[in-house]
């Protein structure tokens, strides 16, 4: 693990935040995770562009982005890592013990490091607890992933590989880390950014690039119980990619996913011609 903290490389295990900073006793902070392909980041322009849209979003003042990316050369240089993660995060810096803000200096955390490929099919797992796509933070990726936590380890708990949230409406969401997709028919459906969930980068890749192939994506409004009539069901992240489902709550789902397969193929063909779309 390399990690980078306002302005210098320090040892993972190193102390380096004041016990103030409002990322930590609030949650006030915004990050990005982007995959790493032999020491390369993957999408690094979209993720930015997002990390600013969230920053903007949970009111933080503008981030310097060339102050992420003297991070993000200080982690990669050198590191040769084959496949794994980048993640960096600003936070609202120092805070008081509440939710007030000081206008003090944002925190800048870059960290990278190798992980496991993924599995190639997973199992998901509806969880009982809900987006709610009203939220003041509906659609910003911020470090306020306590809920996330809880409900991935109740979906792997249970066999699963993600946990899957309906909205308060009772409509199909997202994942912890994921969105989702399901094939009905032949029909690539998705539900629409104003259910709730956040809109993924890889999400957002693979809708542009199977329109660019033929293959047309819907992002509809989806009852939760859409799942039980998917013929295909395959999530996204950065660093799954396009990952098939092979079970939801239990119940398997055809070992044959023409769809999927071929969403797969695009995607990887896109990503190998260019590693910042």
């Amino acid at each position: 693990m390399r990690v980078w903290v306002n302005g210098r490389g320090v040892e993972p295990d190193e102390p380096v935040l004041t016990a103030l900073d409002h990322g930590v006793t609030v949650g006030d902070g915004v990050f990005e995770t982007a995959k790493i392909e032999h020491g390369r980041p993957f999408a690094l322009r979209r993720h930015h562009a997002r990390l600013l849209r969230s920053a903007a979003g949970l009111g933080l003042p503008p981030i310097d982005l060339d102050r992420v990316d003297e991070g993000i050369k200080a982690v990669l240089d050198g590191a040769e890592i084959e496949f794994g993660r980048l993640r960096y995060s600003v936070t609202g810096g120092t805070g008081p013990l509440g939710s007030d803000r000081l206008a003090a200096p944002l925190t800048y955390i870059v960290l990278a490091g190798p992980q496991p490929r993924p599995p190639a099919s997973g199992a998901v797992v509806v969880v009982p607890w809900t987006r709610n796509e009203r939220s003041a933070v509906a659609g910003l990726k911020t470090t306020s992933y306590a809920e996330n936590v809880i409900a991935l380890a109740w979906a792997k708990e249970r066999g699963g590989i993600e946990a899957v949230f309906a909205n308060t409406r009772g409509e199909l969401c997202e994942c912890t880390g994921s969105n989702i997709f399901i094939v009905r028919d032949g029909q690539v459906l998705t539900p629409p950014v104003d259910s709730g969930l956040l809109p993924g980068i890889t999400r957002e890749l693979t809708i542009e690039w199977a329109e660019a192939s033929g293959i047309r994506v819907r992002e509809t409004v989806l009852p939760l119980g859409a799942l039980d009539e998917a013929d295909e069901v395959f999530i996204t992240s950065s660093t799954k990619d396009i990952l098939p489902v092979h079970a939801v709550d239990g119940r398997p789902l055809p070992a044959e996913r023409p769809v999927t397969t071929q969403l797969q193929r695009v995607f990887r063909g896109h990503a190998e011609r260019d590693s910042d779309p």
